[in-house]
């Protein structure tokens, strides 16, 4: 099908039926009020949970969507999206709750892609990290808001610069073939972040997630890992720096689902500039440090990118409607992009899950692990890969697949326990290096600021 032609069948498929929705503000009592009133109507399929609490002491709630909520299924993969990051840009905390209300209301109409997409994924949706400097931003409204006002937490800390800075270990990682996955934290880091920060690192520590969006504004692109350069550079530098990933086809395959299922990011020119097919490569746009979606892809199994969605951040209400109908197609094409690639449970001889066996991929250096129940995902594009399971204690398996255009292959493995290994061998089994060896050689740069991310 072509590419033109995939977003408007998805959105015809949503038209059927579509709920009236009220496209307003929401201040914090009146979000949290949208969030137990979608649990209310739809309380088969919902579950509201707080990962913690704000500087100011307000909740960061989090929606769940699932047709077993509060469980993990094995072989259910989990998603997430994340908004309002920044205090001041608005429209993602908005989009969030529409998209909440679009869910239970469609499912509740038997609406077959919605239903089964509820079914076969774990759905966490966080309208609001940042509910403080919301608060901030909302006082000042769309017509006054200041281009800084609102946007960092209550202590004055810009979120998405706040993050353990992984880069830095990976690129020196890398220079001595050290890997550039599941990246140990500094033994200080809880005393160096914001308590919305740790929340959510607790949060992705917590649950296997398998890809995610983090939603921001001032722009209109999907950028891509890696945000951070081994060379930084300051946004107005014409030169760039371009800084994949060992997935970056794979990331920009994602970033053009959402920009060519939305109405207009795709078409490259908006707030004045231009990005081919809508997205970027984060550090090719403009380097940034301790951002969000660096540190999902290197401390955890998450593959996240950040969507920027409006040249206005703080946009008036007589713009939701419209900026709804832009994006809805696109929020439900990405939620089913974590149906790709292999899935499968790595298990003993006793049929027992094995958790944190490593799935490693040749050619692709970047692994990921098995979570607690022993099943594993691993986002990958269309092709024949050759694939590992290894564990400690385990003798590795290895297998070759064939990856689909559609639904994921399903690729289990059992292994078999082996004897006392060699030190050299168990050694190079571990999944994740030695931290505090690998932190001594490395001296962190300092951050960039005024970035828009």
């Amino acid at each position: 099908m072509a590419r033109w032609l995939r977003p408007l069948v998805g959105a015809l498929l949503l038209l059927e039926g579509a709920a009236a929705l009220s496209f307003l503000h929401h201040r914090y009592e009146e979000l949290v009020q949208a969030l137990f009133r979608v649990q209310s109507q739809c309380p088969y399929v919902t579950r509201i949970y707080s990962i913690g609490r704000s500087v100011e002491g307000r909740h960061l709630y989090v929606l769940e969507f699932s047709d077993y909520p509060g469980i993990h299924e094995p072989l259910e993969p989990e998603f997430k999206y994340v908004g309002n990051m920044h205090g001041n840009e608005v429209l993602g905390r908005e989009l969030l709750l529409q998209l909440s209300e679009f869910l239970c209301e469609e499912y509740r109409r038997g609406n077959e892609r919605i239903t089964r997409l509820i079914h076969d994924t774990r759905i966490h949706i966080m309208p609001s990290m940042n509910p403080d400097g919301y608060e901030v931003a909302a006082k000042q409204g769309p017509d006054s808001n200041g281009y800084l006002t609102g946007r960092n937490n209550a202590n004055g800390v810009d979120l998405n610069r706040n993050f353990p800075d992984l880069n830095t270990l990976m690129y020196y990682s890398r220079e001595i073939s050290g890997p550039n996955h599941h990246i140990p934290l500094p033994d200080n880091w809880k005393s160096q972040v914001e308590p919305e920060t740790l929340a959510v690192i607790q949060w992705i520590s917590s649950y296997n997630f398998v890809l995610s969006a983090n939603l921001h504004g001032g722009a209109v692109v999907a950028n891509y890992p890696y945000d951070k350069s081994q060379d930084q550079r300051f946004r107005s530098h014409r030169r760039t720096v371009n800084t994949p990933t060992p997935d970056d086809k794979l990331f920009q395959k994602l970033a053009k689902t959402y920009s060519y299922a939305h109405s207009w990011m795709h078409r490259g020119w908006n707030c004045g500039d231009y990005f081919a097919d809508g997205i970027t490569n984060g550090a090719s746009w403009y380097s940034l440090s301790k951002g969000m979606q660096d540190f999902n892809y290197l401390y955890t199994n998450c593959f996240e990118i950040t969507l920027e969605l409006s040249c206005n951040k703080f946009p008036p209400e007589e713009d939701l409607e419209r900026q709804w109908m832009a994006n809805r197609e696109a929020l439900v094409a990405f939620i089913e992009e974590v149906h790709q690639g292999i899935k499968g449970i790595v298990s003993d001889e006793n049929n027992n899950g094995i958790a944190g066996a490593v799935i490693s991929v040749l050619g692709i250096s970047h692994d990921i692990t098995s979570g607690d129940m022993g099943d594993y995902f691993r986002l990958l594009l269309p092709g024949t890969y050759t694939v590992t399971a290894s564990a400690e204690g385990y003798q590795p398996l290895t297998v070759t697949t064939t990856v689909g255009p559609a639904a994921p292959s399903l690729v289990h493995f059992q292994l078999k326990q082996e004897g006392v290994r060699k030190p050299a061998e168990r050694k190079a089994s571990g999944t994740r290096m030695n931290n505090k060896a690998l932190q001594k050689k490395v001296v962190p740069r300092a951050t960039r600021q005024g970035t828009q991310r």
